[in-house]
């Protein structure tokens, strides 16, 4: 897979690209990132990728020229289209399943926004899906951007070291993870449920699967309930 992220600040994914399951994914060529800086299609000495909003208001907006340049560019970088995603507070809103979706492509391409948003031009012009990773307000793009890659590519084959680890995940399967536990046996008081020391592969199935079912009841109804609705 190929990833291309459109941003203003491409060092703030310099950490997270570069240490575990996502720098060995890049590593293994699992998957290529590839950052581009939005600024450097700036046309004036400035490198203006801003201005005032017309009608008034606080904040500026991001030009359509420097984004719409940056995105041409991008896409002649690679002979695959990809799927266009603009990361902003009225998109869809993120979650395992879209995640699912997005590990399928071959490429995606990602345009992360800085200041009071997009300039509404480039929302028509780029034909973009547009995704939110919540119901809040971000500084920019770049985070949404960052938590989007990280639940994409370890979906990825091969990025894991287990291939079975994602399966288990909390939303993986509409449930929250059921409880894990690791040595020592017993840690201040507290011991390990004696069906995992069993070594009855069946039963602990049967206990992990109810674990799961009852922790999502208890701190994520609403999961139980959505589950329940698809499948009516």
């Amino acid at each position: 897979m190929r990833i291309d992220i459109l941003t203003l600040f491409p060092e703030t994914f310099t950490s997270p690209l570069n240490h575990s399951i996502l720098k060995r994914a890049q590593d293994k060529e699992i998957v290529n990132i590839v950052l581009t800086n939005i600024r450097d299609f700036a046309t004036d000495s400035y490198r203006k990728v801003d201005d005032k909003p017309y009608g008034g208001g606080s904040g500026m907006v991001m030009m359509p020229g420097p984004v719409f340049d940056c995105f041409e560019h991008v896409q002649k970088l690679s002979s695959e289209k990809g799927r266009v995603i603009l990361l902003t507070p009225q998109g869809q809103k993120f979650n395992q399943e879209k995640a699912g979706q997005l590990s399928k492509e071959k490429r995606l391409i990602l345009i992360a926004g800085k200041y009071e948003g997009f300039d509404e031009r480039i929302r028509i012009g780029l034909g973009a899906e547009q995704i939110s990773i919540g119901d809040y307000v971000l500084s920019g793009g770049e985070l949404a951007a960052m938590v989007i890659i990280d639940a994409v590519v370890r979906l990825l084959s091969g990025a894991l070291g287990d291939e079975d680890s994602p399966k288990d995940d909390s939303f993986s399967n509409g449930l929250l993870e059921y409880p894990q536990y690791t040595r020592p046996e017993v840690f201040r008081g507290m011991k390990v449920p004696d069906i995992l020391l069993s070594g009855d592969h069946k039963k602990i199935a049967e206990w992990r699967h109810q674990q799961a079912v009852e922790r999502t009841k208890k701190l994520r109804p609403d999961l139980l309930k959505e589950n329940k609705e698809q499948k009516a």
